[in-house]
């Protein structure tokens, strides 16, 4: 599989079935990968509230929910979607497709500070 400086391949186009998620490692952490409605979206796996794989999460349209305390997250910027007024998100990244290879950026968007989350 083909990388660029930028992006890196973690798996081939069709590996992850519609309305679900698959965790990969890029860049020494796990990453979630969304397939919803033909597009793919990712962010970081790791919920930031206890650590649970968001890609084993429940997907609902933008929505994953996370598999053991139900926080939600969008998967298209990894906002927290619990509280509409927290500024509070997960690591989002890049997707792309070349040719039949599913890429993510190496680079995260930065998040907002996790310090108002709850616990």
């Amino acid at each position: 599989m083909s990388e660029s400086l930028d992006f890196q391949t973690v798996a081939k186009v069709g590996s992850i079935p519609e309305g679900e998620g698959r965790a990969f490692p890029v860049n020494g952490q796990l990453i979630a990968v969304f397939l919803r409605d033909g597009a793919y979206f990712a962010i970081n796996d790791a919920c930031p509230h206890m650590g649970a794989s968001l890609s084993a999460g429940y997907l609902d349209g933008t929505e994953v929910i996370c598999p053991w305390h139900a926080w939600r997250f969008c998967v298209t910027d990894g906002l927290w979607l619990d509280n509409p007024k927290s500024k509070v998100r997960t690591e989002s990244f890049e997707v792309r497709i070349v040719d039949d290879e599913i890429q993510v950026s190496l680079r995260a968007k930065p998040p907002a500070s996790l310090d108002a989350m709850p616990t």
